[in-house]
């Protein structure tokens, strides 16, 4: 083995203006001084003849491309750097008959093989032999759980986003990836980060229409990714044709269709088809450029939701709560209380002019408009604040060919989201001062919000530049080699922009905006630097696969913190001073190794290992980490909530993966996993005391878990139209907290915070996801997803106050079912190709799906105290999402060049 060293608005527009065209200019000036991540695929094989005898110098051409290779002496070839798809492969050699593969399909990352025979060619018949690629149903090369599926797999889905794509992968709950915590997942865009360091999660939001290929590693994965504990998604984009311009485009209509009684909804309306609209474009093909293709793209999305309330007071409204007289001036009617509104796009653009080398640009972005539902503005919706977000990926993409064994890419990006949680933009809006803080009366309505509007308010922004860079050489038959590196600075600002303080003045009490007031503080500004490096090598020798690999990684948060904790602000008189002093840089190493060894025909082993690193979200560390607000802390005084952390260490996963993989039939496979994760460092609560004895929560890598369990996943493809995969994964996921500062909530509640091991609430010990596919090429296609979920844990209670609540998450909430159901018809119409689809999610309207249960009962219909949960048992929040019906049609057409 070979293992290389470490070689639509004003906002909008203001956006753009401001942040947007300096970043591309910035980007631009970096490319050429820069030497992008993998994400093309590699096609090897072996070509004989009629008697078993090498072919020598046959040729291997990737039709519709430049990309090809010839055989060695011994007849074996190697294809690197090509582009995720299906292809056409040619295969042929002089005096052998040629041969013609079609639709053999290319994934990123991976190896796909292709090994056949030539016959001599007969001079009277010297027609081509073409013949159809058998897509294997398991990958027994693979050496941990890949699961990767194609633009054709997901557009028979009935899905709708990245999400839920991802959601349906054995292993996976609600996000969490083997039981992991969420944020624990890398998400790439075309192989780079576009995660929001902030929280860790994915900064944009992908529509399937815009995917080319998805991959979800549930397992290991290469020295290449980082910044991950359990998972990784590459989302890799689609590109435009030379050879023909190609428009597409799908509508769709629908509504939530249920029956209120059923479920408690205080208010409904009559069924409405256009509650949700849906309307798609995208145009792709050659530009006038030479060697020079685009694609464009559009999305607009709007929802009414579900949950309604009604406009019976306004938020100017002014009742007299002392008397219990309420003086409401709202019109009554009927508004959506979690609406959505989404506006996405893409642009890429692609140009082969200059000889061996691809320069690309791409862009994709969105922007949204959203209100989570809030039961205590039911009667005064207009109180409710909006949570507003735009988000734009974009950068440049080079790929050099220096020879048909190596290339190297380089990607430079800026990752932007700006996200706010707010009622007025601007804190001195008249309109707060005219509607005033919320007030209800709990007499009237279970305490609904009879005036007022929500104070609160928060921003963020996130500004990130990543540069990465890799090369990648075939230096054997056997060897495949990859070093690179990735570099990331970002501009992270969060807070409250401004608050609004209620204070009395001259005997009545007003709202006071502030800005950056001591006591109040405002948005922060951040800047950390990360950067890190690989080393990695694919050992492909006859049927066994090697991948092994080093990672370094190197932060720094480029802040400070106190040099003596226990004098924190430096107000402790005759203690020894403390001084800011400047957070450590963090620097591991990352060792992974996977392998896959054959024991049958086709069939394999399979056994990887890894140690996996990730900072926190970068909001953990600095929310709350100015230490001068202690100090007035004493002994036994108010709380100033758990502070933040500048000098938090990388949170650590050790997980093992030994498994089997087989094709048992030719149309039956079988992939078996078994799963180990040792979990420490992870984020949670110390309490430290000063020298004057009194004590405060602080943040720290203290928090520990494991993860256990296995995965079964059974594809059948049969000799009909009905395709059949099912999952199933057994898993046990316990740890001493769910979440970092569960720790000091106990603390607070007089319970004991001692650490100890208890099931984590995404504990679901038995989930299964079966998909059924009955489907008649251009003809029709109906897909059934049918996925169980066994109970996750909650906390039992015993009455109610202190003390009754049992052990920690000892309970099981119920399990649940949900059926997900779509059908479409393929029509041919004056040269469109036209489909006409139908769409139901939870078919049979399912109530519940491990949400909310009461701790006295253990189910989310009915409590043991009803007089004190009155309020609870009236919030239809608490019930899963009802059946939802889409009905649409979408197209498209092909000019050839």
């Amino acid at each position: 083995m070979f293992l290389l060293r470490f070689l639509t608005s004003q906002r909008i527009a203001r956006l753009i203006l401001r942040r947007i065209i300096p970043g591309a200019a910035i980007l631009f000036f970096l490319v050429p001084g820069t030497l992008l991540a993998d994400t093309k695929g590699k096609l090897s094989g072996r070509l004989l003849d009629k008697r078993g005898e090498p072919l020598i110098g046959a040729n291997i051409l990737i039709v519709g491309s430049t990309l090809g290779a010839a055989t060695d002496v011994e007849g074996y070839y190697v294809v690197i750097n090509i582009p995720p798809g299906t292809y056409d492969v040619r295969l042929s050699s002089i005096g052998y008959q040629t041969k013609i593969v079609q639709r053999l399909r290319i994934s990123a990352g991976q190896t796909t093989t292709l090994n056949e025979t030539l016959p001599e060619e007969v001079i009277e018949f010297q027609e081509e032999v073409v013949i159809t690629a058998d897509r294997p149903l398991v990958d027994t090369r693979q050496t941990s759980s890949v699961s990767i599926l194609a633009k054709e797999d997901i557009a028979v889905l009935p899905v709708q986003d990245l999400n839920d794509i991802i959601n349906l992968q054995a292993g996976v709950v609600d996000g969490h990836f083997r039981g992991g915590r969420k944020g624990e997942v890398q998400y790439q865009l075309d192989g780079v980060s576009v995660n929001n360091p902030f929280d860790n999660s994915s900064s944009v939001r992908l529509d399937r229409s815009v995917l080319q290929e998805v991959q979800v590693i549930s397992g290991t994965f290469d020295a290449e990714y980082g910044q991950a504990m359990s998972g990784v998604v590459n989302a890799i984009l689609r590109s435009g044709s030379e050879n023909a311009f190609e428009w597409s485009g799908e509508t769709f209509v629908g509504d939530v269709h249920t029956f209120s009684n059923n479920r408690g909804f205080p208010f409904t309306r009559p069924l409405r088809p256009w509650a949700i609209q849906n309307y798609q474009l995208s145009l792709s093909g050659p530009t006038f450029l030479p060697a020079t293709t685009f694609l464009v793209g559009f999305r607009r999305f709007t929802s009414e939701g579900y949950l309604f309330g009604e406009r019976r007071f306004s938020p100017t409204d002014k009742s007299n709560l002392e008397a219990k007289i309420f003086f409401p001036t709202g019109d009554g009617s009927l508004v959506s209380m979690a609406p959505l509104s989404e506006w996405g796009g893409q642009l890429k653009l692609s140009n082969r002019s200059l000889q061996n080398i691809q320069f690309g640009y791409q862009a994709i972005g969105n922007s949204i408009s959203e209100k989570r539902y809030n039961h205590f503005y039911r009667l005064n919706p207009d109180g409710a604040k909006t949570q507003r977000s735009v988000s734009l990926a974009h950068g440049f993409d080079w790929t050099h060919t220096l020879s048909n064994i190596m290339f190297y890419t380089v990607n430079v990006r800026q990752n932007y989201f700006e996200y706010s949680d707010l009622m007025y933009d601007d804190v001195f809006d008249p309109r707060y001062l005219e509607a005033g803080d919320p007030k209800s009366d709990p007499t009237y309505e279970l305490g609904a919000a009879v005036q007022g509007v929500d104070l609160n308010r928060f921003r963020q922004k996130t500004n990130s530049f990543v540069v990465k860079a890799s090369a990648t050489y075939q230096a054997t038959r056997s060897h495949l080699m990859k070093v690179g590196g990735e570099a990331q600075s970002s501009s992270l600002s969060f807070g409250s922009p401004g608050v609004l303080v209620p204070t009395t003045v001259e005997g009545v009490q007003v709202l006071l905006p502030r800005i950056d007031h001591p006591d109040y503080p405002g948005m922060k500004t951040h800047t950390p630097v990360s950067f890190a490096a690989f080393a990695q090598d694919r050992i492909e020798w006859n049927d066994i696969m090697v991948r092994a690999g080093l990672r370094m990684e190197y932060f720094s948060a480029n802040a400070s913190v106190p040099s003596d904790l226990q004098n924190p602000a430096n107000s402790i008189s005759g203690a020894p001073p403390s001084v800011p002093k400047k957070t450590t840089k963090k620097i591991v190493l990352a060792p992974r190794l996977g392998v896959s060894y054959p024991i049958l025909e086709r069939g394999s082993i399979f056994f990887s290992y890894g140690h996996f690193y990730q900072m926190p979200g970068l909001g953990q560390l600095f929310s709350n980490s100015d230490y001068f607000v202690l100090k007035e802390l004493q002994a036994g005084g108010v709380s100033y909530g758990v502070l933040g952390n500048p000098d938090l260490k990388p949170e650590f996963t050790a997980q093992y993966e030994f498994g089997f993989k087989a094709e048992l039939t030719e149309y039956f496979g079988m992939d078996v996993s078994l799963y180990s994760k040792d979990i420490r460092d992870l984020l949670g609560v110390e309490f430290v005391s000063t020298y004057a004895a009194a004590e405060y929560a602080r943040l720290t890598n203290v928090d520990f878990g494991n993860v256990s369990g296995f995965t079964i996943a059974l594809d059948h493809r049969s000799f009909g139209m009905l395709n059949v995969s099912v999952d199933y994964t057994y898993q046990f996921a316990q740890g001493n907290s769910s979440d970092p500062r569960e720790t000091a909530t106990r603390a607070e509640a007089g319970e004991d915070p001692r650490p100890r091991q208890v099931p984590l609430l995404w504990d679901q010990r038995h989930t299964l996801n079966a998909v059924l596919v009955l489907q008649k090429p251009d003809d029709f296609s109906v897909t059934s997803i049918i996925k169980f979920a066994g109970g996750q844990p909650y906390t039992p209670s015993i009455g109610t106050g202190f003390g009754a609540s049992l052990e920690a998450n000892s309970g099981r909430k119920p399990s649940s079912i949900l059926v997900d159901l779509q059908g479409e018809k393929y029509i041919a119409l004056a040269g469109l190709d036209l489909s006409v689809f139908a769409r139901v999610f939870n078919l049979f309207d399912s109530r519940f799906f491990n949400g909310f249960v009461f701790g006295d009962t253990g189910s989310p219909e009915y409590s043991l105290n009803p007089v004190g949960d009155q309020a609870t048992l009236s919030d239809p929040s608490r019930y899963y999402a009802p059946r939802r019906i889409e009905l649409g049609i979408s197209f498209r057409g092909v000019v050839q060049q």
